[in-house]
This record gives structure tokens, sequence and C-alpha cells, in this order.
């Protein structure tokens, strides 16, 4: 069942996930669960190539979806849901980094549960990214080179790439995430990708 909305010309009425949240603002809970079950993987990896904490980024992703929850009352299809969900995320996701920095609890962990072993699990940044081993490396010495080379994007950059690479944002998409014009997005993607060929051109081919 679509649900219209008072502005029948809203480009983004055409997204089947606003109209899933549609439903949740007229009080559909089921449409929420099934907003839940597509992107909660997806926010929980993200939250964890960022946070590099597994525990965290459950926790994150949980507020994600719980704020998400709240907002349905007032809730107003003014971009596509995954761009408003990732939004959500972004931000939480900076305040838990400014929060950690001010504590300098900020933890490089080198388990599995560290950033690029979640999902996808069709492969890590490395592999996503088109970067091939200049020598054989061992599995989790990749993760952690790419790992750190992360840690060297500041926040924008970061989830500019994750966005671009796991989630294949447009720039479009991902300039209304962060909220800037498509064409800083193209700059800002450019410094990252330049970034990481700078700290890994020792180790990957690019």
């Amino acid at each position: 069942m679509n649900v219209s909305t008072q502005t029948p010309n809203n480009p983004y009425l055409v997204d089947p996930d606003v109209q899933l949240m549609l439903r949740v603002k007229q009080g559909d809970d089921e449409a929420f669960a099934e907003l839940v079950e597509t992107y909660q993987d997806r926010v929980v990896s993200i939250f964890g190539n960022i946070l590099d904490d597994s525990a965290a980024a459950e926790d994150l992703a949980q507020e994600t979806f719980l704020r998400i929850y709240r907002a349905r009352h007032g809730y107003e299809p003014q971009a596509k849901f995954s761009t408003w969900l990732f939004r959500i995320a972004n931000n939480l996701a900076s305040n838990n980094r400014r929060s950690r920095r001010r504590r300098k609890e900020v933890q490089f962990g080198s388990g599995d549960t560290g950033p690029l072993s979640s999902r996808p699990p069709e492969g890590n940044l490395a592999e996503k990214s088109g970067l091939m081993p200049a020598r054989m490396l061992d599995k989790e010495e990749l993760r952690r080179m790419i790992r750190s080379a992360m840690e060297t994007l500041n926040d924008n950059q970061r989830m500019a790439v994750l966005l671009n690479k796991f989630e294949e944002m447009s720039y479009a998409d991902i300039a209304d995430t962060l909220e800037m014009s498509p064409a800083a997005v193209k700059s800002l993607l450019a410094r990252a990708r330049e970034n990481l060929r700078g700290y890994l051109q020792n180790y990957v081919q690019m």
C-alpha cells in the first residue's frame, strides 16, 4: 500500500522506503520492522568501520533507529530514506568520536571485531576500493593497514568513502547525507583517496 502526502510532486515519493516510513508515520509498526530489517546490518557495518568498536556500533545503530521512530509523527520526505538515515548515523558517529577524543579513550583494536571485518561480507575496504596488494600480505595485516589508513581521514572523508564504496551512493546522495554540495563531495572523496594512496603506497598498488 502506497501512502500519499500533501505534496504529490515530491520526487522522493518514488522511494519505496519513503513509502514505508510514511506508513510508520501512520502507526504501522510492521513497516518500521521492515525498515530495520533492511538497514540494520548496513548501519552497524558503517558504525563498525568508523568506530572500531563492535559494541558501540550496535548501540549507535539502535540509537539511530530509535531516533527515526521518535521522529515518525513529524516525518516529511525531504530526501531519500537512506539519505536521511545515514545523515542521522553520521551525526551520531561524529558525536561519539568527539566524545571519545575528549576522554582520550580511543583504542585501536586488532581483532576480528575491528573495522573492515564486518559487512559487507564479500570483502574488506581494500577489495571494495580496487586496492591490490603489491606483495603477498596476511589478511589481518592488510586489515590493520587499511584501518590505520582510514584513521588518517577526517569524519566526513571517512563517511563519504564508506557510503561511496559500501552503499554505492552517488555524489548527490552523499551530498544530501553530509549536507554539502555534490562538488564538495567530489573534492572530499578526491582528497580522501589521495590521503589513502599516500599512506598505502608502500603496501598496495592503486
